[in-house]
């Protein structure tokens, strides 16, 4: 229909609105044959709909002409439906080529943006997937970056080498590739790992178009659809839009990524810079420190402190037995700090004796001045060290003399042993036990045996020194002097100690130890009994095949009451019956009745009954409550020999 037939219609149709006048018909009976077509423009109808009309006056028999005039006029109205339908759609992708360019004028992170660009191109080709792959020149393929509607992990991770497949096509021609049915298109090289992927994914139609910097390809980006479909010039057109933007992204990420590069760069030239200023400083800082530590008369821990706050860094001192070997070695052999992994180890010596290591851990870049200042920390260790060890060695031999004078009763006077014993920090007023430690390692060689009485000497000293007590060499041996705790038996107290020299000295050391003793001054013999009975439990431990064991008189039974210097019969009689007394007196039972009967009559069941004139079941809970009190062993040969004469003193001290 022409321009002037369309306006001569108008002109003639109805005014909505007027007065005196209708609307318009729909219908195409009456009116002009533009007028349901425009009504459909109006309200966006179908393609379908517009056959409507036509269909309608065939059925009422209208005139041919006027059935003429409405296919014209529907040709015409699907002429602009077209055209708005374009304009739209030309108008969505401007919007989001503009959202995707403002995107990109704020890029901030790289996977955003190329995410965001993927969707949109897959919203607006209408799409089932698209995705973005980018090249690699090391490797020489190009490989999956962004994707978008994949369900298919395999699809994701897929590499394709340059020609193979669509993708590697686009990639290496630099050229737009379409394929209406990928399996059919023998214009691509199919590979089993490529073509497994996209049956995978189940994509049939595929679009690629290159990622171009300048003349070079950088990626390859998609649009695919599960289904055969035709892509049209203007949606291929569209997509390589959004391909120029996806490489205009990954170029300026890559500027924005050397910009960042060379900031850190000064960034870590100027740290340098001013790491050489504070690394001077602390030089200086660890000079006085150490010297002011050697005046004041600091320690070993007090030297590591100081120089892990210079170093900035955890420095400890350790023992050589505890320090890497070699590095160790290294150290000593060359008079310098060596790296160990993530450590530094300074050997600390004294001539040609090792005497431990300082260790900075975790920090493996280690300048050269805070190297030497690692090194000259060591040097004061071992000036510390060599003063401690002589302190120590004259403070042993004053706390040797100490317990040697009270082992001997030389010195009498109360009032000097407790100003002696305070100087030292040891109480004498205070409860103590007496204890005999002796090496069980023993050796043909004289030399080597003597070293290793020194070696448990000095053990013993310095375990006596840190708990306020008093050690000294006698008998081939060593005896010491320690104070009981509250709650701590004189048991306890020998089996931690066997433990605490035996690991001091690497060989197992037995210790006996004698009753708890008090009031150390009041009779001269009370040192040296209580010395003579931890003698004869440190023989009976060696005697019973318990070496590098700790025990006192307590712990063996009725057998203590032999070792032990005063006979202690209520101990021994509440230790091993003491529950089943307690019961009996809470209860008003006759457990200890019963058991005194069950053992008279050789442990039978049925005769104690008779002797108790009891019924068996009787006997036989009575018993089973013995041995939830006295334990499950309580019948064994050695406890039932215990029980037997405990049951027999505690009837000798009830008797008036």
């Amino acid at each position: 229909m022409s321009r002037d037939h369309v306006q001569s219609a108008e002109r003639s149709a109805p005014t909505a609105g007027a007065p005196g006048r209708t609307h318009p018909d729909p219908g195409p009976v009456t009116g002009s044959a533009e007028t349901p077509f425009l009504e459909l423009l109006a309200r966006g109808a179908s393609v379908e709909a517009y056959e409507q009309p036509v269909l309608l006056a065939r059925a009422e028999g209208l005139p041919a002409e006027r059935i003429t005039a409405l296919q014209q006029a529907a040709v015409l109205a699907l002429r602009v439906r077209a055209e708005l339908e374009g304009r739209r759609r030309r108008e969505a992708e401007l919007s989001a080529l503009f959202e995707t360019a403002h995107d990109l004028a704020g890029l901030r992170d790289l996977d955003a943006v190329l995410q965001a660009i993927v969707q949109r191109a897959r919203s607006l080709l209408g799409t089932d997937v698209a995705y973005l792959s980018l090249n690699d020149p090391a490797r020489g393929d190009t490989h999956m970056r962004v994707t978008e509607g994949s369900v298919a992990a395999r699809f994701q991770q897929l590499r394709l080498g340059m020609g193979e497949g669509l993708g590697g096509l686009v990639a290496q021609t630099a050229r737009p590739y379409v394929t209406e049915d990928y399996f059919r298109d023998e214009r691509f090289q199919h590979t089993r790992t490529i073509d497994t992927g996209v049956r995978d994914e189940g994509l049939v139609a595929i679009l690629g178009v290159p990622l171009m910097l300048g003349h070079h390809v950088i990626g390859v980006l998609f649009a695919a659809d599960r289904r055969a479909r035709v892509f049209e010039r203007g949606q291929i057109a569209l997509l390589g839009s959004f391909a120029a933007l996806a490489a205009a992204a990954i170029d300026t990420a890559n500027l924005l990524a050397e910009t960042r590069s060379a900031l850190a760069g000064l960034e870590h030239a100027n740290e340098i810079i001013k790491d050489r200023s504070a690394v001077i400083e602390r030089a200086s800082d660890v000079h006085d420190r150490l010297a002011e530590l050697v005046l004041r008369g600091g320690g070993v821990h007090d030297v590591a402190a100081a120089v892990s706050q210079v170093l900035d860094g955890t420095v400890r001192f350790t023992e050589a037995a505890e320090a890497p070997a070699g590095a160790l070695e290294s150290s000593r052999a060359e008079g310098h700090a060596v790296r160990h992994r993530d450590d530094w180890i300074a050997a600390v010596t004294a001539g040609d004796e090792l005497l431990g290591a300082l260790v900075l851990w975790g920090h493996p870049g280690l300048d050269p001045v805070d190297q030497r200042t690692l090194e000259r920390a060591a040097m004061v260790t071992s000036l510390l060290l060599l003063a401690r060890r002589s302190a120590a060695e004259a403070e042993q031999r004053v706390r040797g003399e100490l317990l040697d004078d009270l082992l001997d009763a030389r010195d009498r006077d109360p009032r000097l042993l407790r100003e002696r014993a305070a100087r030292l920090g040891a109480d004498l007023d205070a409860t103590h036990a007496v204890l005999a430690a002796r090496l069980e390692s023993g050796t043909a060689d004289a030399d080597q045996e003597a070293d290793a009485r020194r070696r448990l000497w000095a053990a013993a000293s310095h375990l006596a020194a840190t708990r306020q007590g008093l050690a000294a060499a006698r008998d081939g041996g060593t005896v010491l002097l320690l104070p009981l705790t509250a709650g701590d038996s004189a048991t306890d107290l020998a089996r931690r100690t066997a433990r605490d020299l035996g690991g001091a000295v690497h060989e197992p050391v037995t210790v006996g130890a004698s009753a708890p003793v008090e009031h150390l001054t009041a009779r001269p013999d009370t040192v040296a009994s209580a010395y003579a009975e931890a003698r004869r439990c440190l023989d009976a431990l060696r005697l019973l095949g318990r070496p590098g064991d700790g025990s006192a008189a307590e712990d063996f039974g009725f057998l203590g009451l032999l070792l032990a210097g005063e006979r202690d019969i209520a101990g021994f009689v509440t230790r091993t019956i003491g529950q089943v007394v307690a019961y009996d007196q809470r209860r008003g039972t006759e457990l200890l009745r019963t058991l005194d009967a069950y053992f008279a009559c050789g442990m039978s069941p049925a005769r104690t009954k008779d002797e108790l004139h009891v019924h068996v079941n009787t006997v036989a809970q009575r018993l089973e409550r013995v041995g939830r009190l006295l334990g499950d062993d309580w019948q064994s040969p050695a406890r039932a020999l215990e029980i037997q004469l405990a049951l027999r003193l505690h009837r000798l001290s009830a008797q008036p």
